[in-house]
């Protein structure tokens, strides 16, 4: 019999979580499907469009409860951006569901133009996204989504890190006057704090206050930074944790602060080193003449590792550990130690 698959958290980030009374909630994407049904139940111009994306995308309950508010086009994702773009334009308050590995490629010309472009109200709503689709390889990862939003006028770009945010990021998309990239994985998340979200996510929250190194991530990335902070207390190590769902635009004053008032910055993402968070935050940091040291854990510009999503995490550093040894290193490089 092989032996069972590695998880992403360690015996002892296990341990650290139960000491913070961080309790597991569920998978993002749950929680999407469920707020999304609450609004739309609520308003019948509430629709969501999918690319045969109904049973990954969570959304069975929805059609079976709300038939007439669902459109399926089929694998077809080109046409699930024109014809949401189109009932947008209608007056409608359209999410578009789809993979995002295949949202953020196939259908990036539509995204430009028929939604951006055309300023067209679109929540587009990448799933499984990241390494969510672990051994399925390159082909199923989305490692590429922020650096190609990030690069298009007039899409907000949204990475909510636990269920709390999810709710937030969901209500404020449905009333945003603008196009909108919702991305969600496929794990079960912790949830971070006790108090809810900002309503607003494109605001910050600065989760764990510190003045050595802040930690800074978005999404799925955000609860090994915060495990992270506590392993590095014990080290005599003051980390401040800054979760960012918006990685664009950022929240530039609790960025800019963290700049001023930490020796050094790490940002950490499920994400192509290049043109993610961390290019973002390293542009902000430098353009503002803030400057303090600076690190990037993200996936590498190589071939991925084929595994699941939590070999995959294990391998290139994104846990407790790996962001832990990540600050350390940043933090000795400029002269800090314990």
């Amino acid at each position: 019999m092989s032996a069972p698959a590695p998880g992403v958290y360690s015996e002892e980030a296990l341990a650290i979580a139960d000491r913070l009374g961080l309790k597991r909630g569920r998978a993002n994407l749950e929680v999407f499907a469920e707020t999304l049904q609450e609004l739309a139940e609520a308003d019948q111009n509430v629709l969501v469009v999918t690319s045969d994306s109904r049973g990954s995308g969570k959304l069975k309950p929805f059609g079976e409860a709300l038939p007439r508010q669902i459109v399926e086009v089929g694998i077809a994702e080109q046409n699930l951006v024109g014809v949401s773009a189109g009932l947008a334009n209608a007056g409608k308050t359209v999410f578009a569901v789809s993979p995002a590995c295949f949202l953020a490629t196939r259908s990036l010309e539509q995204i430009k133009n028929d939604v951006c472009y055309s300023g067209m109200p679109v929540t587009l709503v990448g799933i499984s996204a990241g390494v969510s689709y672990g051994a399925l390889g390159s082909t199923h990862h989305s490692l590429h989504d922020y650096a190609a939003l990030r690069a298009i006028h007039n899409v907000t770009v949204l990475a909510p890190a636990d269920n709390r945010e999810t709710r937030a990021a969901v209500r404020w998309a449905a009333t945003h006057d603008g196009p909108v990239y919702l991305r969600f994985g496929k794990a079960a998340l912790y949830d971070l704090a006790g108090e809810p979200a900002p309503a607003d996510p494109r605001e910050a929250s600065v989760l764990r206050d510190g003045d050595d190194v802040a930690l800074v991530a978005t999404g799925e990335a955000v609860i090994h930074c915060l495990l992270a902070a506590e392993k590095l207390a014990a080290d005599g190590v003051s980390a401040r944790v800054i979760s960012s769902p918006s990685v664009k635009p950022l929240d530039a004053d609790v960025l800019l602060a963290a700049g001023r008032e930490c020796r050094a910055v790490v940002a950490a993402e499920e994400h192509l080193v290049h043109g993610g968070l961390g290019d973002a935050v390293a542009a902000l940091l430098l353009r503002s003449g803030e400057a303090p040291a600076f690190a990037s854990v993200a996936i590498p510009d190589e071939d991925t590792y084929t595994g699941s999503q939590a070999d995959i995490f294990l391998r290139y550093g994104l846990t407790m550990e790996g962001i832990a040894e990540r600050a350390a290193a940043t933090l000795a490089a400029v002269g800090v130690t314990p």
